[in-house]
């Protein structure tokens, strides 16, 4: 039987490239099933996603934020058994070619979630700003002292997952500003974690939500947040029992 393979593709006023990220993935690979998450876009990016006839599109009645519109495709993976899911933005970033690299390890069994870094190997293409760079260091220590692990890519919202890792974060995924945090948690949590380097474009339009001296209070809440996290009690389920059992 062959493996089911959703791609989470978050999407918030991206009018101008979600018809391309959609008919790129579909050119990839015809078998994968592509999950548009609107998050309440005020533009025509549920028109064009739409149009494409190539994706389900789930629009949310306004802007939950990246953590919920996330969730969202973990629950769709959940009511629907896939063995494997893929968080890919839709706003470019992301590079198709990529993805069977994020998949390929998973698929392994080396680990229940595979990070997407742009930071792991040398990477001069990517140059983020001073503040940023602050930012990215300040995470990496965290997870070195929390989960005696190196994550050099906190933010990286490109990841692969496995079901037991789907399940668990369809009850569990952060809100607001997620991606550095679940890191800690899925840690936390016994998750198998591992990352590997992939080569990301230029954001093709739009702007980053995290710019200017937003990105002070953004590493201040996060740090905080990543804090609380790492001291909660660990999470368990129904599922996780019955596996462990």
């Amino acid at each position: 039987m062959a493996l089911k393979i959703l791609i989470i593709i978050p999407a918030f006023n991206e009018e101008h490239i979600i018809t391309n990220v959609i008919t790129n993935l579909h050119k990839k690979n015809s078998k994968w099933k592509l999950l548009v998450i609107n998050d309440g876009s005020t533009d025509k990016t549920k028109e064009f996603a739409e149009s494409t006839g190539l994706a389900k599109v789930i629009n949310l009645p306004f802007q939950v934020g990246i953590g919920s519109c996330v969730q969202t495709g973990f629950i769709y993976a959940t009511n629907n058994n896939f063995d494997y899911a893929i968080q890919f933005d839709g706003d470019g970033q992301h590079r198709v070619c990529e993805i069977e690299k994020l998949l390929a390890n998973v698929e392994s069994g080396k680990a229940d979630v595979v990070n997407g870094s742009r930071f792991c190997n040398k990477n001069k293409k990517y140059k983020p700003t001073f503040l940023r760079s602050i930012g990215i260091k300040i995470f990496e220590i965290l997870n070195s002292i929390l989960i005696k692990q190196k994550i050099t890519d906190n933010t990286s919202g490109f990841r692969a997952y496995n079901k037991k890792a789907i399940y668990f974060l369809s009850e569990n995924y952060p809100t607001d500003y997620p991606e550095p945090e679940v890191i800690i948690l899925l840690g936390r949590n016994g998750f198998k974690i591992k990352e590997i380097f992939v080569d990301m474009n230029q954001r093709s339009g739009g702007t980053s939500s995290i710019h200017g001296f937003y990105s002070i209070y953004y590493m201040v809440k996060v740090f905080l947040s990543i804090i609380l996290t790492f001291i909660r009690p660990r999470i368990y389920n129904k599922k996780q029992t019955e596996e462990n059992v």
